[in-house]
């Protein structure tokens, strides 16, 4: 079990059991999600053509904010389009 900290402003942290990760990304789709911050996108853009050269296909979907969650009708969809998530982060 791990201790997974939410940046939002939770009381207690959350206690579930992390997501096993792939042993490889061939045949998977990666999602990549852009939380709106400043750069985030020129970080994804250099990311998506690494991928491509490698040969893995990648999706692009971007959060309204970065100041909220991302909306659970995203969550649903990158779920049901994805098998992995690299989500940008930039400044």
């Amino acid at each position: 079990m791990s201790t997974l900290l939410d940046p939002t402003s939770e009381l207690q942290p959350a206690q579930r059991e992390a997501t096993p990760r792939p042993e490889s990304l061939s045949d998977k789709r990666v999602a990549l999600l852009d939380i709106s911050k400043p750069r985030g996108d020129v970080f994804l853009d250099h990311l998506e053509a690494r991928l491509g050269e490698l040969g893995i296909g990648a999706r692009r979907y971007i959060k309204p904010t970065f100041t909220r969650v991302a909306p659970v009708d995203l969550k649903h969809q990158i779920v049901s389009e994805c098998d992995a998530v690299i989500e940008a982060l930039a400044d």
